[in-house]
């Protein structure tokens, strides 16, 4: 099983998520805020960081880009686990980083099956990686393909939750003009790497994807 590191300066969270996760297989360690599990980080390499955002004095997006621009840490996945609605500006600025963004409060088998999702993902996009190298394919665009393909998928996961959270269903929904161009900007982005995606693949396999 993986071993999973929770980040959260609530102790009382904190022990409620190291027991879910311990009973489901995982090992666990954790700390009480963002620059605690920093300097843990230099003594474990998780397989996945389960990461709060309300925290203080360093709050979670601080330590998520603490994290990503360390070389020692930044290819450590980061799943976002919080009682904050995410917003359409944290969804651009956060998205390249995380691999998914939990609402607390969440059950077991929610929580469970995130995780998994998240490593099987990470697996199937490096076994196609893995594969396009033993095809002889240009490393350059190799890594283009594994960064476009968790983008496309982390972007659909957090539109789906913006689109949850302002109700962009409802055409009677007024939406500030900050928030609109921050939610048209990622669906026009998301296009343009599907398309990206679908052509990397074409190229691939030889054929029309």
């Amino acid at each position: 099983m993986a071993t999973i590191m929770v980040i959260d300066d609530s102790p009382f969270i904190v022990d409620i998520f190291v027991t879910m996760l311990e009973r489901g297989g995982y090992t666990v360690y954790s700390a009480n805020s963002g620059p605690e599990g920093i300097e843990l980080l230099k003594s474990v390499t998780p397989d996945l960081i389960l990461l709060d955002i309300m925290m203080e004095p360093m709050d979670g997006w601080e330590t998520l880009v603490a994290v990503k621009q360390n070389l020692a840490t930044k290819d450590i996945p980061v799943m976002m686990l919080t009682a904050k609605q995410l917003t359409p500006q944290e969804a651009q600025e956060y998205g390249m980083y995380i691999e998914d963004y939990i609402l607390k409060p969440v059950t077991h088998s929610e929580l469970y099956s995130a995780i998994e999702g998240v490593i099987k993902r990470r697996q199937r996009i490096q076994d196609d990686m893995k594969k396009a190298k033993e095809g002889g394919f240009d490393e350059l665009l190799i890594n283009e393909y594994g960064r476009l393909v968790k983008s496309v998928e982390i972007t659909k996961r957090l539109l789906k939750l913006l689109s949850a959270t302002y109700d962009l269903s409802d055409p009677s929904m007024k939406l500030s003009d900050d928030i609109n161009i921050a939610i048209r900007s990622m669906e026009t982005n998301l296009k343009f790497q599907e398309i990206r995606v679908s052509e990397i693949r074409e190229e691939f396999s030889g054929k029309p994807a």
